[in-house]
């Protein structure tokens, strides 16, 4: 972990379980904390570009639904209704650091168009110059077809790729990687650092974790994949313990670090 100390650039998800209670409604004290803690991790001289799951779900929530919409109208119209919540929830925390936040919304075929791409890595690099955070989401609003990113931890590591970052952190419900399903397997073992992926690692991965929820543990593993690749680190945390950001950041060995061998590794500076 001593490694991710100077990443500078940040690619932050947070999924639809850190954000939300059961019934589908925001936790705002979750929200407010890893507000705080990324405001000041900003403060620190970090750029910070957030990926945000939950619109889907605050929208159900608002509406009073008791589980996930299947049909895409009514998931459109949920996200429609919960990602301008979401947006007034970041806003108004973030602001009280005195920063600003500005919402992106990306669907696949803006990634794959290749003038269109570049013109979201323009828009987000101007942001980051800025220094104003970028708020990122899938816009399933209008997008026609399910969940194109899963769950936006796909969208995650797309993101960090196209704007060179330097890490990326996913805040889901679960401490790391393990070996098997802790919740169905009580011996299970967290895994503290992956350096390859095989058809072994993937078939520990379990199914969606929430009733809101679309990813799932193979979405992340997908999304350590594609960072991988592009040789950029990937650690996957518990996004109920917002300051175990500080302890990422400070060389303490938190979550599951997903990092190739050759990755060259730096020092931190205390």
């Amino acid at each position: 972990m001593s490694a991710l100390c100077d990443s500078k650039r940040i690619v932050v998800k947070v999924g639809t379980s850190t954000l939300t209670y059961p019934t589908g409604h925001l936790n705002i004290r979750k929200i407010q904390r890893l507000v705080t803690v990324l405001s000041d991790l900003k403060n620190s001289g970090k750029e910070i570009i957030l990926v945000t799951s939950g619109a889907i779900g605050v929208g159900a929530g608002k509406l009073m639904l008791s589980h996930k919409p299947s049909d895409m109208p009514t998931k459109q119209a949920c996200a429609a209704l919960g990602q301008s919540e979401l947006m007034y929830i970041y806003d108004k925390y973030f602001s009280e650091y005195n920063h600003n936040a500005a919402q992106v919304l990306l669907t696949r075929d803006i990634i794959e168009d290749a003038d269109r791409k570049e013109n979201v890595i323009n828009t987000i690099e101007r942001l980051l110059s800025l220094s104003v955070i970028p708020i990122i989401n899938e816009n399933d609003t209008v997008s026609t077809e399910e969940i194109e990113f899963g769950d936006n931890d796909t969208l995650s590591a797309i993101v960090a790729s196209i704007v060179s970052a330097d890490l990326l952190i996913i805040l889901s419900d679960i401490d790391g990687f393990y070996d098997s399903d802790p919740r169905k397997n009580k011996e299970a073992k967290l895994i503290p650092l992956v350096t390859y992926l095989d058809e072994s690692t993937f078939a520990a991965a379990g199914n969606k974790g929430t009733e809101f929820g679309t990813g799932g543990m193979a979405t992340k593993l997908h999304a350590a994949q594609l960072c991988m690749e592009q040789n950029i680190s990937m650690v996957l945390l518990n996004g109920s313990h917002p300051d175990h950001l500080y302890d990422l950041f400070e060389g303490v060995p938190v979550g599951t670090l997903f990092q190739r061998k050759e990755q060259e590794e730096c020092t931190c500076q205390n």
